[in-house]
């Protein structure tokens, strides 16, 4: 995959480790990365940066994952986006919940850095 063709992600993650494990695993397999580490910071980044995905941590300071990706989803200009809820919170009916907010899918912390890059690019309609 040539620079042109690398897809965009944004990962949003209050926790500084999550942050850069996650960045790193996709920077490494290709993807070009932005890292925000709250829901402001991500939409500064949305605003200025077309986006192929955004890798939504649910837990974040202020507005959550769950409300920034209704924002998302309810906006015209951003509404296309896919979003991926990456999240501790694996409880019973948490899956239902982000997917009910508008989340394309769901990955589950902690990240696997041997799956990661897989998981995403199903995500994103990739060829394996």
């Amino acid at each position: 995959m040539d620079d042109v063709d690398r897809a965009r992600i944004l990962v949003v993650d209050d926790n500084p480790t999550n942050l850069k494990l996650a960045g790193d695993v996709l920077e490494w397999s290709g993807y070009e990365v932005a890292r925000a580490v709250d829901a402001e910071q991500a939409l500064t980044i949305i605003e200025q940066t077309p986006l192929d995905l955004i890798l939504m941590d649910i837990g974040l300071p202020g507005m959550d994952g769950i409300e920034l990706t209704r924002k998302l989803k309810a906006h015209e200009a951003t509404k296309g986006i896919r979003i991926v809820a990456l999240t501790a919170f694996a409880m019973k009916g948490d899956e239902q919940k982000v997917l009910e907010a508008g989340c394309d899918g769901y990955i589950a912390k902690p990240i696997d850095t041997r799956v990661l890059a897989e998981q995403v690019a199903r995500c994103l309609g990739e060829d394996q």
